[in-house]
C-alpha cells in the first residue's frame, strides 16, 4: 500500500459516457474525503439535491449549466466552486462534461 493516491490525467480515468448517461466513479474515500469523478453525456443532469457536507466541484472539460442556490452559472474547464452544507444545486450538461466532486467530512 502507496501513501498516496496518483491520477495523471483525470480526464482519462472514466469512459465517456454513452448517450442519456451520467457514469461516476470514486477515486477516493476516507474519514475526511470522497472525490467523485462525474462524466455527463450532452443534456444529462442531476437534478436540484442537497448535501449534509461541504462540497468541490471541478469542470474539468465540457459546458454545463450550474445552479447554485438561486444563482444560475455557466461552468467551463476550470471552474471551480465551493458550497456548503445543505445549499441546493443542480447541473445540466450543454455539452460532454467530466467534472471532479470533492465533499468535504
Amino acid at each position: 500500500m502507496t501513501d498516496y493516491t496518483f491520477f495523471a490525467q483525470l480526464d482519462t480515468s472514466v469512459p465517456d459516457a454513452p448517450t442519456d448517461s451520467i457514469i461516476s466513479r470514486t477515486l477516493f474515500k476516507d474519514e475526511r474525503l470522497h472525490a467523485i469523478l462525474f462524466v455527463f453525456a450532452p443534456g444529462q443532469e442531476l437534478s436540484e439535491h442537497t448535501s449534509t457536507y461541504p462540497a468541490i466541484l471541478h469542470f474539468i472539460s465540457g459546458e454545463a449549466r450550474l445552479t447554485l442556490g438561486s444563482d444560475e452559472k455557466t461552468a467551463v474547464p476550470g471552474t471551480w466552486a465551493h458550497m456548503a452544507p445543505k445549499l441546493p444545486h443542480s447541473i445540466v450538461a450543454q455539452t460532454a462534461v467530466t467534472m471532479l466532486l470533492l465533499m468535504l467530512r
